[in-house]
């Protein structure tokens, strides 16, 4: 195994804000999953500065609606790039993390990857942090339970909104520096607030 990977040092790296106190290593690959993933990674995107790179499949058929995220983040900043191929998804996530100019990179793919690819991604991002401008911050969108194997922290979201107010579930399944723990977020104005919730609710199904 090549001596330079995964230098152990993300307890001491700088962190990224992204909902109340929480934050994520930057120079780092995490994993968001869940049904509402993907509003999680633009409350990441909002606490964030500069452009975002957002990758995802190009033979999907889905696609984000930018009027649905102003609310979120300003659909300006988000570059939206769609490989053709699987193997092009991550490959694409490498070089952009790599170059150092962006401050956050997201795959949005449609399953988890294995261990030697996300070893990876994290040299890519350090390397980024040592030769760019920035310490790159590299994101997994991955449906379900996710799984990705090697990743700095897994978070899964789901909805949790009732009939009269918005509200998600937030759980940290694992994180090299913390526990497990799970919140409730709820919109507060322009943010959102995180309450506390016993370890076994479970995250409930989006609606």
């Amino acid at each position: 195994m090549n001596a330079q990977l995964l230098k152990r040092q993300s307890h001491r790296d700088p962190q990224q804000p992204f909902l109340g106190d929480l934050a994520l290593p930057l120079a780092r690959v995490h994993e968001f999953c869940g049904n509402a993933r993907r509003t999680l990674a633009m409350m990441l995107a909002a606490r964030m500065t500069g452009p975002v790179f957002w990758i995802a499949p190009g033979w999907a058929s889905g696609r984000l609606n930018p009027d649905g995220m102003l609310h979120v983040v300003d659909p300006a900043r988000l570059t939206f790039l769609t490989p053709r191929r699987p193997e092009d998804l991550l490959w694409c996530m490498e070089e952009v993390l790599r170059t150092g100019a962006v401050p956050l990179v997201v795959a949005d793919i449609p399953a988890p990857p294995a261990l030697t690819p996300v070893r990876r991604l994290h040299l890519a991002a350090e390397a980024g942090a040592s030769q760019g401008r920035l310490r790159p911050l590299g994101l997994l969108l991955t449906p379900g339970d996710g799984g990705a194997q090697g990743v700095e922290s897994r978070w899964q979201m789901a909805g949790a909104h009732g009939l009269d107010a918005h509200g998600w579930t937030l759980n940290r399944q694992r994180a090299r520096a913390a526990p497990p723990m799970i919140w409730r977020v709820i919109p507060s104005g322009a943010q959102f607030r995180l309450t506390r919730l016993p370890n076994q609710d479970a995250c409930g199904a989006d609606i």
